[in-house]
């Protein structure tokens, strides 16, 4: 399932690069930190409302276009594109956990 924090995060930046912005350019149209819309962009964060329709005046867009399950194949593809690499991710952490593992017991017997 979907968080709506990854949602935002990908229309946040599929907005953004749109319109041609970087994210200090966008924190500054925004009126937020530059650190606070990396952590939106990162889905770490979720923003008040009212800074939801700060960043969606500052992007010409609605507020509601930017928790929207992507209308556009590029949003489509970046989170499947997340999402893949989240489940690499999880598969090289459990590889390395059960080598380390095998390293412990190996040491153990000699």
């Amino acid at each position: 399932m979907i968080d709506i924090k990854e949602i935002l995060a990908v229309n946040l930046k599929e907005y953004r690069r749109k319109k041609g912005l970087t994210q200090e350019k966008l924190s500054e149209k925004a009126d937020m930190s530059l650190h606070y819309l990396a952590m939106l962009e990162l889905g770490r964060k979720f923003p008040s409302g009212e800074m939801l329709e700060r960043l969606a005046n500052a992007l010409d867009i609605e507020p509601h276009q930017l928790v929207e399950v992507s209308a556009t194949p590029e949003g489509a593809m970046e989170r499947l594109h997340q999402a893949i690499v989240a489940d690499i991710k999880q598969v090289v952490r459990e590889a390395v956990k059960e080598s380390i593992a095998e390293h412990c017991k190996a040491q153990d017997k000699t």
